[in-house]
């Protein structure tokens, strides 16, 4: 077998062996995404351009999410929150849009106190994607109801499941989501 030959051969290998090197880093990017983000990465997928778009835009929050200073609550301030959860949930007996409204802004608060920004709902969502993409849905449907509260346009039942979906987000963050970011040196 010629020189010029063998090399063909070998640069051939080379090749694929890049391709396929390059194909697995694919996959496995794909994979860490769609567990760390959930349901909320076919969200993102879906409203973007394209797969490697909404892919840029995940590691970006990622970065972004690694950057906050995310804390677990201490135990005075869990059991705080725990009993200002109980007020605004009896409030919904007699003042339902009161009771949503106070619901978003604890949550807003408990959100704040373990370290994610909250300027503005879209940066929020986005935050706490990297996170708890398993319980956005439950905030967006919150934050839907409380907007048509706002203008008086929700019924008593949107208002109950609003209560619902705020619920579920703040107990995940009540209980730091299954995970707090370890102090920094």
């Amino acid at each position: 077998m010629s020189t010029g030959t063998l090399l063909a051969i070998i640069i051939a290998i080379v090749v694929v062996l890049a391709l396929a090197a390059v194909a697995v880093s694919l996959i496995m990017r794909r994979r860490h995404l769609r567990e760390r983000f959930g349901p909320e990465y076919e969200r993102t997928v879906e409203d973007s351009d394209s797969r490697r778009t909404a892919e840029r835009e995940l590691k970006e929050r990622e970065k972004r999410h690694d950057a906050l200073e995310i804390k677990p609550l201490s135990p005075g301030s869990r059991d705080r929150y725990t009993r200002e959860w109980s007020s605004v949930q009896s409030e919904f007996v007699d003042r339902p849009q009161d009771a949503v409204h106070d619901a978003d802004r604890l949550v807003t608060s408990l959100m704040h106190d373990r370290g994610y920004p909250t300027e503005g709902f879209e940066q929020q969502m986005k935050d706490l994607s990297v996170e708890h993409g398993r319980t956005l849905d439950h905030y967006r449907a919150a934050h839907e109801v409380e907007d048509l509260s706002t203008h008086s346009r929700a019924t008593t039942e949107q208002l109950r499941g609003a209560m619902v979906h705020y619920r579920a987000l703040f107990d995940e963050l009540l209980s730091d989501g299954g995970r707090a970011q370890p102090a920094r040196s």
